[in-house]
């Protein structure tokens, strides 16, 4: 496919957030306004700013990546539009920045290409725990830490008393851990694949191969116990071994960071009351229907009353469960456009991450093989543990659904990944 159908798709998929708008309105009794130009020309501008960005620096890339992540924006800001006007407003500048910044990051590789990156590998490092560690800063201070739901992953930045911006940073040192796992792997694979030392019958690389990763290991814990998010810990202990796996091949990787974090859920759904109401909601949700169980009920009702083709955008009651714009978004395009709209995001999803692992297979060096296959495992792992929590397989994380739910510092992160992959995809093809 040429860029000149990727521009094509683009168009399209600004067209349909678009169409969308204006069906939401028409469902509720009214006229298509402003809002759906305005939602037309935010989308244009931002993938047709990353598609000429492309054009310019990474002629090469994969023609995919750009359409299939504006699908799944367009189909977020509809049904986002649709649960909450003002919230689809703020979600729309958060789009225009992550398009910047994303234009910006192929600015920066432009003439030395992901190489940059591997100079820096400890800078990111360091970057990284210090974004996981901002939330903990005293709420009191002008930019201090904020706990929202239990969980304290929120910065905020006040000024007089007044809120101006709340983001989360862990979104950010997610991206910059991945970098630095990269390198590090990409340069130290075959002593970690080596098993040189014996404890008892278990054979173990050197441990001076496993410091640093032990130091991200450890980040992980600080994350779980001090801001009491099971979601980020999964998300980074799920991405670390998949990871070590794709830089080894040894299974012991992945096997050893489950039983990890298994152990450390247990500890925090006995230490911590609102990790044990996660629990609760996922195993016993009908117990306590009226507290506990309520969210994942309503989900349940709604992906039950979807059925085939859904109610239609605007005609369901998604506004019934709690927090949908962020952690039950799929169970609200569920409802109003049925098991063929839900099947058509998952396939979407797929399509992304398909694409992305195909970038990492092509690649001839081991880096860059790394970078590919670290940041598409983080879309993917992301992916199944929100919508596996909407179906009630797994535990509700709390994590949001890229590119789709509302929230301004997932969208930046998940934008400027894509961009790299790009890149990467640019730089294999070259």
């Amino acid at each position: 496919m040429s860029r000149n159908a990727e521009a094509a798709l683009l168009a399209g998929a600004a067209v349909l957030a678009a169409l969308g708008i204006s069906i939401v309105r028409v469902a509720g009794g009214e006229s298509p306004d402003a809002q759906t130009a305005l939602t037309f020309l935010v989308v244009a501008l931002a993938f047709g700013s990353l598609h000429l960005a492309f054009r310019q620096w990474a002629a090469n890339a994969s023609p995919y990546l750009l359409p299939l992540t504006a699908l799944l924006t367009a189909v977020g800001l509809v049904e986002i539009f649709r649960l909450d006007p003002s919230a689809a407003g703020l979600q729309r500048w958060w789009l225009l920045i992550a398009a910047g910044l994303g234009v910006a990051t192929l600015a920066v590789l432009g003439s030395s290409g992901t190489d940059l990156l591997v100079r820096y590998r400890y800078l990111f490092l360091t970057a990284a725990v210090v974004s996981f560690m901002l939330p903990l800063l005293p709420s009191a201070w002008a930019l201090g830490g904020v706990e929202v739901n239990g969980s304290r992953l929120w910065l905020q930045l006040r000024l007089f008393d007044t809120t101006l911006v709340r983001f989360q940073p862990g979104e950010i040192g997610k991206l910059f851990l991945v970098i630095f796992l990269a390198s590090y792997l990409a340069s130290r694979h075959a002593a970690l694949t080596s098993m040189t030392r014996k404890l008892g019958k278990l054979s173990m690389p050197e441990p001076r191969q496993l410091f640093p990763l032990a130091i991200a290991w450890a980040v992980s814990l600080v994350i779980l116990v001090y801001q009491r998010d099971l979601g980020a810990s999964l998300l980074l202990l799920a991405v670390f071994a998949a990871m070590l796996y794709a830089a080894t091949g040894r299974a012991i990787y992945p096997l050893a960071g489950g039983g990890l974090f298994l152990a450390g859920a247990v500890v925090a759904g006995t230490a911590f009351d609102h990790v044990q109401r996660r629990y609760d909601a996922w195993l016993r949700p009908w117990d306590d229907f009226a507290d506990t169980g309520y969210q994942i009920g309503q989900s349940l009702f709604a992906l039950g009353s979807g059925s085939l083709t859904g109610s239609g955008l605007g005609l369901g009651r998604p506004d019934f469960i709690p927090s949908a714009t962020t952690d039950f978004l799929f169970a609200a395009v569920a409802e109003e456009t049925g098991l063929a709209g839900s099947l058509a995001v998952v396939a979407a999803y797929a399509l992304l991450v398909a694409v992305g692992f195909g970038i990492a297979l092509r690649a001839r060096d081991p880096y860059r093989k790394l970078l590919a296959a670290g940041l598409t495992a983080a879309i993917a792992i992301q992916t199944i543990l929100i919508i596996g929590g909407v179906i009630r397989l797994l535990p509700l994380t709390g994590i949001t659904l890229p590119f789709m739910s509302y929230g301004g510092s997932a969208l930046v992160a998940n934008m400027v990944a894509v961009v790299v992959l790009a890149r990467i995809s640019h730089e294999v093809a070259s």
